[in-house]
C-alpha cells in the first residue's frame, strides 16, 4: 500500500514527508505522528534550514510547563530522530553542533507525481476524527478487496486530505468524507472518472459507533462499486476494432495489445469490410478497421515492392480524411482514440500534436497502457524524447505473453529509437536480443540487420550479398520504405539521417548514390547520403 499526502500542504524530503504543522511525517510509506513538543522543535528547525539553532532557543519553543533544561531538548531531538529514521552518527536531517545546538540539513524536493489507477482518499470532518482507527480499518479492506479484483500491475494509492496536482497521473479517484451528526457518523462516497473529473457513483453510508473498528459491509459495498467502474473502464479500453465484447476482458485486452500493430493479420483483407461498410457508412468502428486495413497495405508488403508514390498518397489521403470524419465518434471509445492517434501519426500531415492528445487521453482514462506501448513510444520518438520512447518500448518488451509479432515490432521500435538519438552501445545489445528466427520473414531480418548495421562499416559478406542480390530497383524501393514507415514521422532532422544513414550507406557501397530515391534524399538531408 503506497501513501500520498497533499503537496501542496507538505514538504518533500527524498522518502521523507513532513506535514504542514509537523503534526506527522510519512517516510517510505510509514506514518508516524509526535507529540506537542516534539512538533515545536522539528517545526523549529525544519522552517529555518541550514541556520544554528541554539538549545536556548529551542526552549522557548516548548510548552511552559515542560522541563528547562537543554537535556529535555537534546532527549526530544533524540526521540525525533528516531521517528524520522535518521541515524545521528551519519545524520541525514537533524545534524548536531556540539556545545552550540542543532541544524536541519536536509534540502526539500520535489515530490513525485502519483501514478495510479485508483487513489483512496479520505478527509475527516473535526468531530469525526474519533473514528480514525475505524476508518483506517476500512480503508485497509478497501484496498485489499480492490486490489484482489483488479491485475496485479495496476497501483492503488491510499491518501488523507489530498487532492491531484497537475502532474498527478491517475485514472479514478475514490473520496472518502467522514463526516458526523448528532453522534451519528456517515461517509460520503464519491468515485470519479479522471482527468475529466466526472462523477461515476455518488453515496452516502451510515457508520455505526458500536462497528467503526470492522466496517466490514461498507467496506464491500464500496469495493463493489468501485470495481464494477474500474473494470468497466479497463474494458472500454479492449472493446471496438472488431474485438468480441463478449469475450472475458483479459483475453479482449491481450487482443487490443496487438490489434494496432500494421502486422496484424486481420487487416490483410478488405473485401468483408468494404462490404460491411457500404452497408453502415457512418459506423465508426467500422471506419477506423477500414483505415488500419488501407495503413496494413503500406506497412505489410514486402519493403522491396514499391507501392509507389501516387498511390502511396492517394491511400495516406484516404486515411486521413477517413480518420478525421469519424474523429468525434471515436470520443467515446478509448481504443478508437488509440487507432486514430496511430494513423494521424502515421499519415504525418501535421497531425502530431492530435495525435498526441488523442493517445493521452485514452492512456489517462484507462489505465491500460497494453494497447499502446507502441505508439506511446513512437509518439515520443516523433518529438525527440526518446529516453521516454524507450521505457515505453521497454516495458512492452516485458510482456513476453503478446506474442512473437510483438515483441518484434517492440523490440524494432526500440532499435529505432536508439538509432535515431545516437546510442550505438544500446542499440548493439538490443539488436542482439531480436529474434529474427523463423517464422521472422527473411525480408524483416534483412532490412534490420541493413537497417541497424554500423553505416562506416561494411555488412557482413552473407549479408552483403543478400543486398546484391535484390537488385537496385529493390534496394531503392527499401530505402523508401524505411523512410515512409519509420523515418519521416520524426521532428528533427539529425534524427531522421540517423535513422537511414545506415541503410543507405550500405546500398549506395553496392549501387551508388543513384539508388537513393530524391524524395528521401530531399527530406533527411544531404549529410546522410553523402
Amino acid at each position: 500500500m503506497v501513501t500520498a499526502v497533499n503537496k501542496g500542504l507538505n514538504t518533500h524530503y527524498g522518502d521523507l514527508v513532513l506535514d504542514q504543522e509537523c503534526l506527522f511525517a510519512i517516510r517510505a510509506g510509514i506514518k508516524v505522528h509526535f507529540t506537542r513538543n516534539e512538533r515545536a522543535i522539528l517545526r523549529a528547525l525544519s522552517r529555518k534550514p541550514n541556520q544554528l539553532m541554539r538549545r536556548s532557543r529551542l526552549l522557548d519553543e516548548i510548552a511552559a510547563d515542560e522541563d528547562r533544561s537543554d537535556r529535555y531538548i537534546d532527549f526530544l531531538v533524540n526521540r525525533i530522530r528516531s521517528k524520522l529514521g535518521d541515524d545521528p552518527k551519519s545524520p541525514k536531517f537533524i545534524h548536531t553542533r556540539y556545545g552550540e545546538g542543532y541544524v536541519w540539513a536536509a534540502t526539500s524536493t520535489a515530490a513525485a507525481p502519483v501514478d495510479a489507477l485508483l487513489v483512496i482518499a479520505t478527509k475527516f470532518a473535526p468531530a469525526a476524527r474519533q473514528i480514525s482507527q475505524g476508518a483506517s480499518a476500512l480503508v485497509e479492506r478497501l484496498h485489499s478487496a480492490i486490489g484482489a479484483g483488479v491485475s496485479p500491475d495496476k497501483t492503488i494509492v491510499v491518501a488523507e486530505d489530498w487532492r491531484p496536482g497537475a502532474d498527478d497521473k491517475l485514472r479514478h479517484l475514490l473520496h472518502l468524507n467522514f463526516q458526523t451528526s448528532d453522534d451519528a457518523f456517515a461517509c460520503v462516497v464519491t468515485l470519479r472518472e479522471m482527468p475529466s473529473r466526472r462523477i461515476t457513483e455518488s453515496f452516502a453510508l451510515d457508520l455505526h459507533q458500536q462497528n467503526y473498528p470492522n466496517f466490514t459491509a461498507e467496506a464491500d459495498t464500496i469495493s463493489r462499486a468501485v470495481l464494477a467502474a474500474v473494470q468497466g473502464s479497463l474494458g472500454n479500453a479492449s472493446t471496438g476494432l472488431g474485438l468480441a465484447p463478449g469475450d472475458p476482458i483479459e483475453t479482449r485486452r491481450h487482443e487490443a495489445s496487438i490489434v494496432l500493430l500494421g502486422a496484424n493479420p486481420r487487416w490483410a483483407s478488405g473485401t468483408q469490410l468494404a462490404k460491411k461498410r457500404a452497408q453502415a457508412p457512418g459506423n465508426a468502428d467500422l471506419a477506423f478497421q477500414w483505415c488500419l486495413h488501407l495503413f496494413s497495405r503500406l506497412t505489410v508488403a514486402s519493403p522491396f515492392e514499391s507501392v509507389g508514390l501516387v498511390e502511396r498518397q492517394r491511400v495516406e489521403r484516404e486515411i486521413e480524411v477517413t480518420a478525421l470524419e469519424h474523429l468525434p465518434a471515436a470520443e467515446d471509445n478509448p481504443l478508437l482514440m488509440f487507432a486514430a492517434a496511430k494513423l494521424l501519426y502515421f499519415v504525418d500531415r501535421g497531425h502530431l500534436e492530435l495525435a498526441e492528445d488523442l493517445a493521452e487521453r485514452a492512456l489517462a482514462r484507462t489505465g491500460d497502457s497494453t494497447a499502446s506501448f507502441a505508439l506511446m513510444g513512437q509518439l515520443r520518438c516523433a518529438r525527440g524524447r526518446f529516453d521516454e520512447a524507450v521505457r515505453f518500448f521497454d516495458r512492452g518488451a516485458e510482456r513476453g505473453d503478446l506474442g512473437p509479432d510483438f515483441q518484434l515490432h517492440i523490440r524494432a521500435m526500440k532499435c529505432i529509437a536508439l538509432l535515431a538519438t545516437g546510442k550505438r552501445a544500446a542499440l548493439d545489445a538490443t539488436v542482439a536480443a531480436i529474434d529474427t528466427a523463423p517464422p521472422c520473414p527473411p525480408y524483416i531480418a534483412s532490412m534490420l540487420d541493413w537497417t541497424f548495421s554500423p553505416h562506416e562499416r561494411p555488412l557482413s559478406a552473407a549479408s552483403a550479398k543478400a543486398l546484391a542480390a535484390i537488385g537496385p530497383t529493390a534496394a531503392s524501393n527499401a530505402i523508401e520504405y524505411a523512410y515512409f514507415t519509420s523515418a519521416r514521422q520524426l521532428v528533427s532532422e539529425q534524427a531522421r539521417a540517423n535513422l537511414m544513414r545506415g541503410l543507405i550507406a550500405q546500398v549506395v557501397r553496392i549501387y551508388g548514390a543513384q539508388a537513393v530515391p530524391a524524395v528521401v534524399g530531399r527530406a533527411i538531408g544531404s549529410n546522410a547520403v553523402a
